[in-house]
């Protein structure tokens, strides 16, 4: 009778641990010592054209995507030791914090209450929130010439649609899951615009050609960084490295040309990062 008793809690005790892998770490990654062992799981967007686009096949192309390579290699993760996990706007911080990303590249805007969440390394690139509307459409030349009745759209937890809400609340603002959904409403007449950073819009019109332009001057900066767990000191450290290294080689440039010279927009300059 002791024994079915011994073995029975043994058998509770097993089925207990087998539940909690099963369900994962709900802890922030060791980024270095992910990196050490020679795999990184990276988050980042499925549908940004120009940025980060899982193609048909599943392989990732995009500025973005060469941007998180370049910094896993320079941590030692060859390409075939990332695993890609897509990261809506809405859900980069939650990601980190429970351990289901090393990273996050993906148009990811640094801000003071996400620093209160999540470490930055970067910035890697500048933008800037601007407007996306039909081609044939001349009527709206900024944010402000939608406080007419105008519906415009954008992704849920975004800062672009943080900064609408703040700063023109008369405008009808719809918040989508994705980028892409909202370029789908604006292609069938159900909103008047779509606002995020110049360079996702940009990739948009290209994909699109003819179809659609980009609406007056960007209306703010946007500062586009790498997240991590907060308080990787050290991973953000060996991050920043990377990034500047990628400037130094040619390496950020040559990324940019690749995936972004046909949007229309001009090359910027490579940023400094910031070593807060």
């Amino acid at each position: 009778m002791k024994l079915r008793k011994t073995t029975s809690a043994v058998a509770l005790l097993l089925a207990a641990i087998v539940t909690l892998t099963a369900c994962g770490s709900s802890e922030p990654r060791d980024v270095l010592a992910d990196a050490a062992d020679g795999h990184l799981v990276i988050g980042t967007k499925f549908d940004q054209p120009g940025l980060a686009v899982r193609e048909p096949d599943k392989t990732m192309t995009g500025f973005d995507i060469d941007v998180a390579t370049y910094i896993a290699n320079y941590l030692g993760v060859p390409a075939d030791g990332i695993t890609w996990k897509e990261a809506p706007s809405g859900q980069r911080e939650t990601l980190i914090k429970n351990g289901e990303v090393d990273y996050v590249v993906g148009t990811y805007s640094i801000t003071d209450n996400r620093k209160k969440v999540v470490d930055f390394a970067g910035p890697y690139y500048i933008a800037g929130q601007s407007l996306l509307v039909r081609a044939d459409d001349d009527s709206i030349t900024g944010p402000e010439s939608l406080e007419g009745g105008k519906k415009l759209c954008s992704v849920a937890g975004s800062t672009p649609a943080q900064k609408i809400k703040k700063s023109y609340p008369g405008v009808q603002l719809q918040q989508f899951d994705s980028y892409s959904s909202c370029v789908e409403a604006l292609h069938r007449g159900k909103v008047d615009a779509l606002t995020t950073d110049d360079i996702i819009l940009a990739g948009f019109a290209a994909q699109y050609p003819g179809e659609f332009k980009l609406a007056g001057e960007p209306f703010t900066t946007e500062l586009y960084g790498v997240g991590l767990p907060k308080g990787d000191t050290a991973a953000r450290s060996k991050i920043n490295d990377a990034i500047e290294d990628m400037i130094a080689t040619g390496a950020w440039q040559a990324a940019w040309e690749k995936a972004l010279s046909d949007s229309g927009l001009p090359l910027p300059p490579p940023p400094a990062v910031d070593r807060y």
